[in-house]
């Protein structure tokens, strides 16, 4: 039981046609209802930190939060920094610990992209730290990275193999259809899937990511929204789709819309029901329980990597 790299998880999972699920952290109870759901269908595990969650949470917090869930459950874990926006923050993580780092240099033009991920790729190396970058641009918001969906560009699957060539980099963040937050589709929901196969087939041996592939579930929206939300009807991507394309190459996804409003949904059923209890235990603790079960599914049901431990 340790803090690990994500290496061996993905040599597997490029092996045998599932993915890993790479769920983002902001407290204790996200935490623990992750680790749980993991322990209980033996999966392999990554937690991801945003900058957001950095701000919010400190980033010495949730490094002692997440060696807690290690102690607790004795599963090995990979510790990922999510969407960082610059060497230094990326310097910052690996010297605090982090066993992976994500550079986005996707917003920079192709010749920077390479140019900031090879060093991010230098210094994590030189440490032991494995390192994803992003090419192509999500549409969509998530913490600080907002894209207009006019703005997001499809990865281009020869600069992808370009790019991997010479970054080094050890995964690949691309853009194929999805976006980040609760995605709303203007029609029928699409994923390139031949770009995917396309790059896949130049790459072979590079992990694939896939970020924003929040499926949205129905009931969960409408609990939200039962209980005092507001949250507009909104078509995520379909998990049949996800699992597709687990079989050409994607071995993360990156998973924390759904995680918030299963969370939102407990929490506001909770309160509405008994408006005068002011105890946090008595509603983070349903909170923890549909983390929990969110996550069980995804693993089972979407990403297919129960027993793959």
């Amino acid at each position: 039981m340790a803090l690990v790299s994500t290496k061996e998880m993905f040599a597997k999972a490029l092996k045998e046609d599932y993915a890993v699920g790479a769920f983002n952290v902001n407290n204790m109870e996200i935490i623990q209802g992750i680790v749980d759901a993991a322990k209980i269908e033996n999966a392999p595990l990554i937690l991801q930190v945003s900058a957001g969650a950095r701000k919010y949470a400190k980033p010495a917090y949730l490094i002692k939060l997440v060696e807690a869930a290690i102690l607790d459950t004795g599963l090995d874990i990979a510790l990922h920094l999510d969407h960082g926006e610059d060497f230094e923050i990326c310097k910052k993580c690996i010297d605090d610990g982090f066993t992976s780092v994500m550079i986005d240099g996707s917003k920079h033009p192709f010749e920077e992209n390479i140019a900031i991920t090879k060093q991010v790729v230098e210094y994590a190396h030189s440490k032991g730290v494995v390192v994803e970058a992003e090419l192509g641009k999500l549409a969509g918001i998530e913490d600080a990275v907002k894209v207009d969906a006019r703005s997001a560009t499809f990865t281009d699957p020869q600069e992808a193999a370009e790019f991997v060539e010479k970054t080094g980099v050890d995964s690949l963040a691309i853009a194929i259809g999805t976006s980040h937050g609760a995605y709303k589709f203007k029609g029928e929901p699409f994923l390139d899937f031949d770009r995917l196969k396309e790059i896949h087939s130049l790459i072979p041996d590079t992990p694939l990511v896939l970020h924003g592939a929040s499926t949205v579930l129905p009931e969960f929206v409408k609990r939200c929204n039962d209980f005092g939300g507001n949250i507009p009807g909104a078509q995520g991507v379909p998990e049949d789709m996800i699992r597709t394309a687990t079989k050409y190459g994607i071995c993360k996804v990156n998973i924390d819309t759904d995680l918030r409003l299963a969370m939102t949904a407990e929490i506001r059923r909770y309160l509405i029901e008994k408006p005068e209890d002011f105890d946090p235990r008595k509603y983070l603790g349903p909170a923890r329980s549909a983390i929990q079960s969110m996550v069980q599914h995804k693993i089972k049901n979407v990403l297919n990597a129960s027993d793959k431990r």
